[in-house]
């Protein structure tokens, strides 16, 4: 668990390059705000058994209003170089406002609000329900604001251990939620975004579980 002071989260404020807002965005009850729970636990925020229990908010309760929490996040390699920055700090060392952004559709517009002042957006899909058409609105207000999408399959538990998947049923499972997705995102892409479509080999998917705590990207799992 990370243990960190306000001054030493502080410092880190004077470097905007290390700086990423993050939106995370998500159907109701695909496991959400149970995810940022794990995300606020391997941040020192919270427990990790509190995870599902506990959010970082006044209440569990669906998400009405975007809502920021800072992350610490270190990185194994530097991702800014010095050159890049106005007082050198290694380029390891990042402050990720993780923006819990209302689920219901109904909400749309604080949705919007809170898409345009991110940086990128972790779109979560319970790996069972699939998507939904909130989720693929979600999607289209995302593109709009030409945000690039990172796709987290959640709920992988689920498969393994409710529904008792073979691997190849889970591999096709997991393979049409990426597939939809890519299908929804070539739909409302904006041509000056590029290819915003997410592909695993890319490190662009990860796959895991929030209400358990763990995940990966084929990237980390090859490792």
């Amino acid at each position: 668990m990370v243990n960190l002071t306000v001054s030493e989260v502080r410092a880190i404020m004077d470097h905007p390059e290390q700086i990423r807002n993050i939106s995370i965005i998500a159907n109701v009850d695909h496991g959400k705000s149970t995810l940022t729970d794990s995300l606020a636990a391997a941040a020192g925020i919270t427990v990790m058994e509190d995870a599902g229990d506990a959010i970082v908010m006044q209440e569990r309760c669906a998400t009405t209003w975007p809502t920021s929490i800072p992350l610490y996040y270190r990185t194994e390699e530097p991702l800014v170089t010095d050159d890049q920055l106005e007082q050198p700090s290694g380029g390891r060392e990042f402050l990720i406002n993780l923006i819990d952004a209302p689920r219901h559709i109904a909400y749309s517009p604080e949705v919007s609000a809170a898409l345009r002042v991110t940086d990128g957006a972790l779109v979560v899909c319970d790996c069972v329900e699939g998507i939904s058409m909130s989720r693929e609105t979600g999607l289209r207000q995302m593109l709009a604001e030409r945000i690039r999408p990172v796709l987290m399959v959640n709920k992988v538990d689920r498969a393994l251990l409710e529904l008792q998947l073979d691997p190849e049923e889970a591999y096709q499972t997991f393979l049409r939620i990426i597939q939809t997705v890519n299908t929804l995102i070539s739909t409302y892409n904006d041509e000056h975004l590029g290819d915003a479509q997410v592909y695993p080999e890319q490190g662009t998917v990860g796959f895991g579980s929030g209400r358990h705590g763990w995940a990966f990207t084929l990237n980390t799992f090859a490792k």
